[in-house]
């Protein structure tokens, strides 16, 4: 039996038992396992299982985020409650920038390793502002407005935190090193981890400028981190 084909259905099989897990666990509603599912297979057609451990390793690591302290944060917000269940729009929100490279990397496969490195500088981007939101409330100190540096409670968009934007930070070095373990080692694990910061620190401007003002949701927000990321990443690629 052909190898390529082997893989490809071993694939096929674990990625429909991690969408009914994630449905029955309460991790992502039937849309959003459907969602997940769509873009674990671009990224997979693009990119193979290299891109999938990027994916994974954001999914992972953002699940744990989400529920580490779940009640200390549900405390903070108005609702009292924190909600762990991910939506389709938040699933194409996160993933939809590295499902895009994923078709760019079949589409023109002479750039094959400038999206696949876009696709890692998204899902770190991805990666920091999760983590940063969920843990940087319950870790952090002092909380600003990312614009304006003036004191303001946590939770609200725009606001971040030094301890927050460290664990982002750590975040995207680990996104880093996954892409680096297939790859290897050398200066893109740098453009890879400065993408992810730099994408962390838009979405908490579009946050503070967009978000709060109501002219955009948050799914857009994040859309836009991922793709800026994305684009600083190709742009220190092409100027490196």
């Amino acid at each position: 039996m052909d190898t390529t084909f082997t893989q490809q259905c071993i694939f096929g099989v674990t990625l429909i038992v991690f969408m009914i897990a994630c449905i029955r666990t309460g991790k992502l509603s039937v849309p959003a396992a459907l969602a997940a599912g769509l873009t674990g297979l671009l990224v997979f057609a693009g990119a193979g299982f290299s891109g999938i451990a990027l994916l994974g390793t954001f999914f992972l690591l953002g699940t744990l985020a989400t529920s580490h302290k779940k009640q200390a944060k549900a405390a903070i917000t108005a609702e009292g409650y924190h909600p762990e269940t991910r939506k389709a729009g938040q699933v194409f929100a996160n993933g939809g920038t590295a499902a895009i490279m994923g078709i760019l990397m079949l589409a023109d496969p002479s750039r094959r390793e400038l999206y696949r490195l876009m696709m890692a500088a998204s899902l770190a981007s991805a990666t920091a502002d999760t983590l940063s939101s969920e843990l940087g409330t319950v870790y952090g100190k002092r909380f600003f407005n990312i614009l304006t540096f003036k004191k303001e409670a946590r939770g609200l968009d725009g606001v971040v935190s030094m301890e927050g934007t460290l664990i982002g930070a750590a975040g995207a070095a680990v996104i880093a090193i996954v892409y680096a373990a297939a790859i290897g080692f050398d200066r893109r694990i740098l453009f890879i981890i400065l993408a992810g910061i730099l994408g962390n620190l838009m979405d908490s401007v579009l946050g503070a400028a967009f978000e709060r003002k109501h002219y955009i949701g948050n799914d857009a927000v994040n859309f836009g981190n991922t793709l800026f990321a994305a684009l600083v990443a190709g742009a220190c690629c092409w100027l490196g």
